[in-house]
């Protein structure tokens, strides 16, 4: 019976992620940021859960319709959970990247329907490229990168997310989850001015304020001994 359900649930994936949302084709595959009645209801469920939480939102995104975004901190698979909810309450649609090889097989569509996009890591000095292609083939796309590269605290931040926006000219938004006052939302707006060393300064000063889920818990840690 489970099976029936899951290919019934494929099906219905494979379907929707078929169907262009216009006639051009230059939007981006359905999400389930723009899937009828599921989306209402994760809307509904995400601005309860955050209240519930004692989470509060800041800021608005971008009035442009392109932008990188910036996801940081990122120390905990719990922000992942935090950001789409986030994304719900403050309406916008994000997609992220994702290695290519996720997306074969029956569940593509899956990670297509939770706003992936292949690329091929294999080409490195090729994924900056691939991502300022998509910016260029669609006409809304908000891509979220994860500049710390991982959960661990790092110096200094890779620049990807800096070149993609820079070579698709788009903006990078500055998003934040700060666990310490449970506030999550957007900063400034960063336009980059092709000095990546003055504009990576800027951004990460912004973020120095914004405590991480695993960096609050050491600071409590630190209190208590």
């Amino acid at each position: 019976m489970v099976d029936s359900w899951s290919g019934v649930f494929l099906g219905l994936l494979l379907i929707l992620n078929s169907t262009p949302l216009d006639k051009n084709n230059k939007t981006m595959h359905r999400t389930l940021f723009n899937t009828p009645l599921v989306s209402p209801f994760l809307k509904l469920s995400s601005r309860l859960g955050l209240q519930l939480a004692g989470w509060k939102t800041e800021g608005k995104p971008p009035t442009e319709k392109n932008y990188v975004l910036v996801a940081a901190p990122h120390e905990s698979n719990v922000d992942l959970v935090l950001l789409l909810a986030i994304a719900f309450v403050l309406d916008f649609k994000l997609y992220w990247m994702g290695k290519h090889s996720l997306f074969k097989g029956p569940l593509g569509p899956v990670m297509r329907w939770l706003g992936g996009v292949p690329v091929d890591r294999s080409k490195a000095n090729n994924l900056v490229e691939q991502m300022v292609g998509q910016f260029e083939q669609i006409n809304e796309l908000v891509l979220t990168v994860t500049p710390e590269g991982t959960r661990s605290q790092v110096d200094r931040w890779k620049t990807g997310f800096y070149h993609i926006a820079q070579g698709a000219n788009v903006p990078v938004a500055l998003g934040f989850v700060d666990y310490k006052n449970k506030i999550g939302g957007f900063g400034p707006t960063c336009y980059p001015c092709g000095d990546i060393d003055k504009d990576l300064e800027s951004i990460q000063n912004f973020y120095s304020t914004k405590i991480g889920r695993t960096r609050l818990k050491e600071q409590r840690k630190t209190n208590v001994s």
